[in-house]
């Protein structure tokens, strides 16, 4: 019997490596007896493989479990399990076969154990099996990715938490480079106190080497180390010898890659215009952030740059109407205007970013270069709401010519819609996490882009073919151009490399040719041929976000043939991960950022739901959804949210899809009626139970399942609770998030409990007994119930299991203190009357509803008895739509 499940792998500049093998204590069942990774960076392609081996130490079989953290930036190439002498691999698949698999394992009635997520840096993969008594087990997972240049450096970033003391824990670093390394240097808490003693570090020329041996004691000795060992990163940063401003072209069995990174050249004077949200949801400490930002931004413009402010909510407010150099007078001034920004209002998007670049346009300098940087935190509420319309009028307005840089402030903002925005206008999409650095995030990004040196980059090579990206608006001082390409019959002695650009007031052009000798290596599937298809990929996948209709399907088939060819784990692909006989296979997926996975458990054989829609953000903390899908003649049509979920009653001519697509935005497909059996579709609804005040009667009302819902938002202690629904109707919550203020986060599952305090990441098992408290937050872990005290506000987290279904119920023990508490679980006893008359109502709120007779199962005590209520539609009993209460990611 097989199964199969969503895992996660994925985007950052940096290398990116975690491990954790289950949460353990000091009497454990398992032992790992031999962690090692393994890091070999060539051309400043990074190849990762993490090797963990357990023995199974008890005389019965155990499931053991293996769980990595990759960085977002990474593909997963190969995955393995040994285990008796017995290797299983995992097989990349297009996604829909695997997906195929993984439906017919749901179907049989198989449930998963894989979970994957998206963080601030890092993707998780969790797999387990079962070892025999007294057994072994060796996992070994590889990924690749391509190191990119940010501020004069490229960085291999590892993070090491396996979670106890392991007796041979070896890190390993390996860097070669044709051109000489030009510094190297290690950072990082795993670099403190006893474990710089761990690390040994070799440099000679074009190669280094760093090898981190910590012995079990010293394991425990770092910051954030302990009784569970390594807890930390090991930074290794360093860059390369660029000996001409051509830069380092190298070449391998019929494959060349090119990194052109010139810094002696004048700094070319810019003109931008900042682009400023300062709507109601940016209150907070988020317009603190950002205000101590610009403040910073504006200190750090040189003499010869012009610039603009531009704020915005439902209207749009200028500084100046026109740029102004940046002398001390005007930044002073500059600086008041910035101090003096304060939240309200809407978002119009649209007319702020036309503002900002009728602004740039009606104020050509030559020699120079322009750039326009837009701050948010949402979607457009007001003016022009609609994307496509924005997005067309943005891409006009621009022309080409200059970047549109878009940065996204929260997990709220609609991501794609801005990520779109920048790559059609050549610029980039960037996530500003709301943590205590988020002021340093927006510097750092601007940093990047703080001193241009080239315009109109052209990277021509004649005699390539199929090369990657060549043409460039801008490079910047401290970045790295990188083209990759073919060489046809291996024939360098016709290849030559060209690069044509603007410099600050003249044109430039560099030129070279293939050194003639031997490749570095030799050997048919090498580190340039992997370069150039990993980077191919990357490029095609920014394409296809950009693309409609059949360029889009086309741009879609040439990477799904690259990631088959090459083995990685893509939007497009899934790794199918082989078990021994008789457990389940699994599939990994690629996750997004900002979407939470689905879990095959929360998929029932015969049950139909809509995958979950990405746009149209609800924002966490206040602000109102859009819109919601209404019924008509049994199909869903769609208004301006997509709420993703089928209602219940009859949908006989829906086409629905029973798994979660990670790669694009789901959207609600009806199909045509002939094209269905006559047979009827039912889609599952959660009951949910709303007190009465004064009344025998509940009330009650249904939402669709698995849908991700705001259950409780207290803005006066930035506090926040969302959840979401599984795929059965008899079971509640598969997954519970609590966020308070911006650092300190619970997140529960039906595995287990992660809280993070700020500083460190506690794992706690359901059958734990736990009694914790810091300064302002208390929780109590007992007979499987988690008791969560947040300043004046009590909740409890029940675990159920009903029909075979692990479950989790929140119930609200003290309502937080405020007149804004809103949310699901926020709705207070509602007061009414009954009507009588042919058809039962209730008057509430001077309203007379329509509702009906019927009952519900009270999960709020471990009896769950059964309760008559008066069912009610959802928008009588939220006094709201729906889409008022979801959110696109916990």
């Amino acid at each position: 019997m097989m199964k199969g499940v969503s895992v996660g792998v994925g985007l950052l500049g940096l290398l990116l490596a975690c491990v954790t093998t289950a949460p353990t204590n000091k009497n454990r069942d398992w032992d790992i007896y031999s962690f090692h990774m393994n890091s070999t960076v060539t051309s400043r392609y990074a190849t990762t493989i993490i090797t963990s081996r357990v023995a199974n130490r008890i005389n019965q079989s155990q499931e053991i479990e293996f769980h990595v953290k990759i960085p977002k930036n990474a593909f997963i190439s190969k995955f393995k399990m040994t285990i008796e002498g017995q290797t299983y691999d995992g097989v990349v698949k297009q996604k829909e076969e695997a997906q195929q698999q993984y439906t017919q394992a749901v179907s049989r009635g198989q449930s998963a154990g894989i979970v994957s997520s998206v963080g601030r840096t890092l993707e998780e993969f969790k797999t387990s099996v079962t070892v025999a008594a007294l057994s072994k087990v060796t996992f070994e997972l590889t990924y690749e990715e391509l190191l990119k240049r940010r501020l004069g450096k490229y960085e291999l970033l590892i993070h090491a938490q396996p979670m106890q003391p392991v007796a041979d824990f070896k890190i390993d670093v390996y860097i070669n480079e044709r051109p000489d390394i030009n510094f190297l240097e290690i950072t990082g808490g795993l670099s403190t106190k006893a474990l710089a003693n761990a690390i040994t570090k070799t440099h000679a020329s074009s190669e280094a080497w760093v090898h981190f041996y910590p012995s079990k004691e010293q394991q425990s000795q770092c910051e954030s180390c302990g009784e569970q060992g390594l807890n930390g990163d090991l930074v290794i940063a360093y860059d390369v010898h660029r000996k001409t401003s051509m830069g380092d072209l190298n070449e391998s069995e019929g494959y060349f890659v090119h990194h052109f990174a010139p810094s002696d050249l004048p700094r070319i004077p810019k003109n931008v215009v900042f682009i400023i949200d300062r709507s109601g949801s940016m209150n907070g400490r988020k317009m603190e952030q950002t205000r101590e930002a610009l403040l910073k931004i504006l200190g750090d413009l040189a003499e010869d740059d012009h610039f603009g402010l531009i704020t915005f909510d439902s209207s749009v407010s200028t500084w100046r109407k026109e740029l102004l150099p940046a002398n001390q007078d005007n930044l002073e001034a500059a600086k008041s205007f910035a101090r003096n920004i304060h939240e309200r209002g809407a978002t119009d998007i649209n007319a702020a970013v036309l503002e900002g670049t009728a602004m740039l346009n009606r104020h050509p300098l030559k020699g120079s270069v322009s750039l326009l940087i837009l701050l948010t935190d949402g979607d457009p509420t007001t003016g022009e709401t609609n994307l496509e319309k924005i997005h067309k009028n943005i891409k006009e307005a621009i022309g080409k010519k200059f970047p549109l840089y878009c940065l996204g402030f929260g997990m709220d903002v609609n991501f794609d819609f801005l990520e779109k925005m920048a790559l059609e206008n050549s610029g980039v999409g960037r996530r500003i996490y709301t943590d205590s650095d988020a002021a340093l995030q927006l510097q750092g990004f601007y940093e990047e882009v703080a001193t241009p040196l080239l315009t109109d980059v052209q990277m021509v090579y004649l005699g390539g073919a199929n090369l990657t990206q060549t043409n460039f608006s801008q490079y910047y001082n401290g970045s790295e151009i990188v083209v990759a390409g073919q060489i046809p019959d291996n024939n360098i002695e016709m290849f030559t490399a060209e690069v044509i650009a603007i410099s600050k007031s003249n044109r430039v052009m560099y030129s070279d040719t293939l050194p003639m000798k031997e490749p570095i290596e030799a050997r048919s599937d090498s580190h340039i041929q992997r370069l150039w298809a990993y980077l191919t990929v990357k490029q095609l996948l920014d394409k296809e976000v950009q693309l409609s209709g059949k360029a889009k399907e086309k741009v879609k088939k040439e990477a799904l043939d690259l990631c088959l060819k090459y083995g990685f784990v893509t939007p497009f692909t899934s790794m199918v991960v082989t078990k021994p006989q008789g457990e389940d296979s699994q599939v990994a997926h690629k996750p997004k950022e900002g979407e939470k996975p689905i879990r095959s458990s929360q998929v029932l054989s015969g049950s139909a739901f809509l995958n979950r829609q990405a746009h149209g953000n609800a924002r966490r903390m206040g602000g109102a959804g859009r819109g919601i899908t209404s019924r008509s003649g049994g199909l869903m049509k769609h208004t301006d949210y997509d709420v993703g979920h089928a209602i219940q009653e009859s949908f006989p001519a829906m086409g629905i899809s029973a798994l979660l697509d990670f790669s694009e935005p789901p959207r609600i497909r009806p199909i045509e009626p002939a094209m269905r059996t006559p047979t009827t579709t039912v889609s599952p609804l959660r009951r949910f139970l709303l007190p009465a005040e004064g009344q025998a009667l509940p009330l009650c009302y249904d939402i669709p399942v698995a849908l991700s819902l705001r259950l409780l938002i207290d803005p006066n202690n930035e506090l926040s609770m969302n959840g979401q629904l599984g795929q059965s109707a008899s079971a509640g919550y598969q997954n519970i998030v609590i966020h308070y203020r911006s650092d300190q986060h619970i997140e529960l599952d039906t595995t287990g409990i992660t809280f993070n305090d700020g500083q460190n990441t506690t794992y706690f098992s359901w059958s734990l007994k736990i009694n914790r408290e810091t300064d302002s937050v208390s929780l109590i872990l007992r007979d499987k119930e988690m008791d969560v005290t947040i300043a004046s506000t009590r909740v409890v987290i029940m675990l159920y299991r009903r029909n075979g279904i692990k479950f989790l119920w929140p119930v609200l023990r003290q309502r937080p203190t405020g007149d804004n508490i809103i949310g699901i679980m926020a709705r207070p006893p509602v007061a009414y009357e009954e009507v009588q008359g042919i058809a039962m109502k209730l008057k509430i709120q001077d309203k007379e509803v329509d509702v009906s007779r019927d009952s519900a199962v009270d999960l709020s005590v471990r009896s769950t008895p059964t309760v008559a209520c008066w069912l009610m539609p959802l928008q009588s009993a939220l006094q709201g739509e729906l889409a008022d209460f979801t959110v696109t990611q916990l």
